[in-house]
């Protein structure tokens, strides 16, 4: 949907689509521009309980940061919304529960950074909504499939699924683009060829320029995103 919002008595500004916050003004989409923070448990092999911090970017749905640790902080946790955040295109507020963790140094923390904290009614987790929406798509679609042996296997884990989710998987409310925008290719750009994410969990088909052979591509050693030509696929 496009058309022109007054956002004060001076100031207009184009909206490419309302819904996304898409606007031209840096200062206007910072205002609008809002994260979210929450924490999933993940128990491992050896009954050890993790704890995995996610940061989700509201106007297209981005994962920006993950981390993961058996003894979270509030300083760990603002350590974590530091990194998160960038210098020129800083958000104005952060959506959180009333979880312990989110303490006083943390807010102090987080003031300084100049983000107004926004935190949800108690046992209230629908008014958060998009990263409880993602923790269950992190649950569903790679941790409920995986054993995990430790923190660097749970960080290594998210990680790959972090770069599925935000380059590849679609979503309804981004017209069924990921929450970086990809190209549309056509019939022109090549052969379709299939790329493994996730240890194989997932597939993500493409087009490419048929500038590599299929031998060449069966020889190249397999990883986390591998590419595997038709004529390989059908042997």
């Amino acid at each position: 949907m496009s058309g022109r919002k007054l956002l004060s008595d001076s100031t207009e500004t184009d909206f490419a689509v309302i819904g996304h916050y898409n606007v031209e003004n840096a200062a206007v989409r910072r205002l609008l521009r809002k994260f979210a923070i929450d924490f999933l448990t993940v128990p491992t092999a050896t009954f050890r309980v993790l704890f995995v911090l996610v940061i989700l970017s509201h106007d297209r749905r981005k994962i920006v940061h993950t981390n993961a640790t058996e003894h979270p902080t509030a300083a760990w946790t603002a350590q974590q919304v530091l990194e998160a955040i960038g210098i020129d295109d800083t958000p104005k507020f952060l959506l959180r529960d009333n979880d312990a963790i989110f303490g006083k140094i943390f807010s102090r923390k987080v003031a300084a950074l100049g983000l107004a904290e926004v935190t949800t009614a108690l046992r209230s987790p629908w008014q958060n909504p998009y990263v409880e929406r993602v923790i269950g798509s992190i649950r569903r679609e790679c941790l409920n499939h995986t054993i995990v042996t430790g923190e660097r296997h749970l960080r290594r884990v998210v990680a790959n699924y972090v770069g599925y989710y935000n380059s590849v998987r679609t979503h309804m409310s981004l017209e069924k683009d990921a929450p970086q925008p990809r190209s549309i290719h056509g019939p022109n750009r090549g052969r379709i060829v299939r790329r493994r994410h996730c240890g194989g969990l997932h597939h993500e088909y493409r087009r490419k320029a048929a500038s590599v052979s299929s031998n060449n591509i069966r020889r190249r050693p397999r990883t986390e995103s591998c590419e595997v030509s038709d004529a390989w696929m059908n042997k």
